[in-house]
């Protein structure tokens, strides 16, 4: 067995509209998915320090998040391993970047996925409200079949 365990991780406040991106498309991918028991789902919210665990306990990681690269345009963004230091600190909230500095300690312990996906788009509205805006709603079913393809791969891979 490659990926003993999987974990599947949205980031992001749901109370300011597009912040909430990771943990709307993560509640999309757990609805729409029934993988076996290896594959977790954590609403990380903005929790920050807490996550630490979920990132060193797996082999695999696939983290949702609204993020905006340096030059974008408002769709779906997919960053594997080697690329994620390229755009990592270039968030937008005090959670991404405690989630930037989390792989740092997960690398000094030692203990970082062999595989870490980040997969993102760019808000559109960061006003305080509940829900997405339509243009980032649109583009929440194109990042769920982006990780269902990287859990699939991962899953026949074994």
């Amino acid at each position: 067995m490659k990926y003993k365990r999987i974990n599947v991780l949205g980031l992001g406040n749901m109370l300011h509209t597009d912040e909430g991106f990771g943990v709307a498309a993560l509640n999309s991918f757990s609805e729409s998915s029934n993988y076996p028991d290896r594959v977790n789902c954590i609403d990380g919210g903005t929790q920050g320090i807490y996550l630490l665990d979920y990132i060193e306990s797996c082999d695999a990681l696939i983290v949702f998040d609204a993020l905006i690269p340096l030059d974008y345009e408002r769709k779906v963004y997919v960053y594997r391993n080697e690329e994620l230091p390229d755009f990592i600190h270039r968030k937008m909230s005090s959670h991404q970047m405690g989630f930037s500095e989390l792989i740092g300690v997960a690398k000094l312990h030692g203990r970082v996925p062999q595989e870490l996906v980040m997969i993102g788009a760019p808000p559109q509205d960061l006003q305080l409200g509940i829900g997405l805006s339509p243009e980032l709603e649109q583009l929440v079913p194109e990042a769920v079949k982006a990780a269902k393809a990287l859990v699939d791969a991962w899953l026949v891979a074994e």
